[in-house]
């Protein structure tokens, strides 16, 4: 059985299968040279000696230079250690998959030079359709039959999993910590199925829950997938750099970087506050939000750190910039809300259609505005006539997600629908009591934020230093804006 290979590349693979020896090299660095840049050459040069175990040439006796090998052995004490055992076979068989002069019988059982370069170049700079053929052959060994749903739930699990191991051991979580979030497992799996459901069946269909573990998917509806769900190659392009350890010397630096699956976490880290986010459900949620709020979230308000107030909510929120909202309420559900525009306290409804509200369990799901209405986001406090909360969505004492300024309060209404986003009922209960509020400002805070008086604490140093004498630590510094300083560290 031939080696699948995609058409992308058929004339460079041409080219190696017409011209051996010699010729057969200068075709592989002509392919490379248009791949990777000459400093990315060098490095991949570097690592291919390091999994082959050799940085010298070996010569056979007939006096020509050896060609070094690959084998599983090989890439198992190579890999990273956060790397589980199946994902590494997974990568060997994605690698051996390669047939770059179409002759081989089958899979090859070491991999050469050729096929890890050409490997890379379909992860780190491949099409959709030379993505998908290294996902399923990192799926299955047999390139003709189609891969099923639970083959494809099973990787993706995995993957993720792998991924977010290799980032915490490399402590590239960018602030977030994993033992003050929701359990990242029940996270990857809720992340998982809402990345599959996305897969189109043979013949263009949705599968249904029941049947989507049985349903076939070829080729053709992995590259559709990967094409349309962006976290996909992102993960596969994270897992490979680093399980290969491409990105952990400084002298790789950024070429085959890891891009940046979470935002940076401010306010958790050195304080005693636990949030109800999980990883997984950051790395999905921030995907969402706009770009330029895409680098930071800096956590404002918890009301397991400041309290169970609606006032002392209102007083450390109102006007910090746009913010995420979410909710955990008593029977474990939880929810929330984008707010594009500062939150500020007056009788009218604020944001644009920029806003959106979302579930995170105990399922995922996006709600984006509908442009029925215009009532995205409402706060209103101390009023007589009007009503005293935080809302979004549907319109007075109907809102998709509410919280009453009688703090512990709520509601979502939504049926069917909320007309502002189309979401359905978000909590377990139409009216709900609030077990965990949090709000987080994405991206930099606004300009007249950043010229705002430090702490007294900041401005008088025998005070904080008097507070360390005795062994108190100040619970809020993870809480409060960083200083320039610290920005430019």
């Amino acid at each position: 059985m031939l080696a699948f290979f995609p058409h992308s590349v058929l004339g460079t693979c041409s080219y190696l299968q017409e011209k051996m020896g010699n010729a057969e090299s200068h075709g592989l660095n002509r392919m490379w040279r248009s791949q990777f840049s000459h400093e990315e050459h060098s490095v991949l040069d570097k690592v291919f000696d390091s999994v082959s175990g050799s940085n010298t040439t070996e010569v056979t006796k007939s006096g020509k230079a050896a060609q070094k090998q690959i084998t599983l052995a090989m890439l198992k004490a190579y890999m990273h250690r956060a790397v589980l055992g199946p994902m590494t076979v997974r990568l060997y068989n994605g690698i051996r998959s390669i047939d770059p002069i179409k002759k081989s019988e089958g899979l090859s059982i070491t991999i050469s030079k050729k096929q890890f370069v050409l490997f890379l170049s379909y992860v780190m700079r491949g099409t959709a359709e030379e993505k998908a053929f290294i996902v399923q052959r990192m799926i299955s060994q047999d390139s003709h039959d189609p891969v099923k749903g639970r083959q494809i739930k099973e990787f993706t699990g995995d993957l993720i999993a792998t991924v977010i191991r290799l980032l915490q051991i490399e402590d590239m979580l960018r602030g977030w910590v994993l033992e003050k979030t929701a359990d990242p497992a029940l996270g990857t799996l809720r992340l998982t199925i809402i990345l599959i459901t996305q897969l189109k069946a043979k013949g263009g269909q949705d599968p249904t829950t029941d049947n989507f573990l049985n349903a076939e998917y070829g080729q053709h509806e992995l590259k559709d997938w990967i094409y349309r769900v962006s976290y996909i190659p992102s993960f596969l392009h994270v897992f490979i750099a680093m399980s290969l350890q491409i990105t952990n010397s400084e002298t790789y630096g950024e070429l085959f970087g890891t891009k940046h699956l979470l935002p940076e976490c401010v306010g958790i880290k050195d304080t005693g506050v636990f949030t109800i986010f999980d990883v997984p459900s950051v790395m999905y949620l921030n995907t969402y939000l706009p770009s330029e709020h895409q680098h930071q979230w800096q956590l404002l308000f918890s009301s397991q750190f400041h309290g169970e107030s609606f006032a002392r909510f209102c007083s450390l929120v109102l006007r910090k910039g746009p913010s995420l909202l979410v909710i955990k309420d008593s029977d474990g559900y939880v929810f929330g809300g984008y707010a594009s525009h500062s939150w500020d306290a007056r009788p009218q409804f604020q944001g644009d259609s920029k806003c959106f509200l979302f579930t995170l369990s105990p399922q995922l799901g996006i709600y984006t505005c509908t442009g029925y209405n215009d009532h995205y986001m409402y706060l209103n406090h101390g009023q007589q006539t009007m009503p005293n909360g935080l809302g979004m969505g549907g319109q007075f004492y109907y809102f998709g997600l509410w919280i009453d300024s009688d703090y512990g309060r709520g509601h979502s209404k939504a049926k069917p629908r909320c007309t502002t986003y189309n979401s359905p009922q978000l909590s377990a209960q139409e009216n709900f009591r609030i077990d965990t509020l949090e709000l987080w400002r994405v991206g930099n805070p606004p300009e007249d934020q950043l010229s705002q008086p430090k702490s007294v604490l900041d401005s008088e140093p025998e005070a904080q230093a008097l507070l360390h004498m005795v062994g108190k630590v100040r619970m809020s510094d993870g809480l409060r804006d960083p200083t320039e300083d610290e920005g430019n560290e």
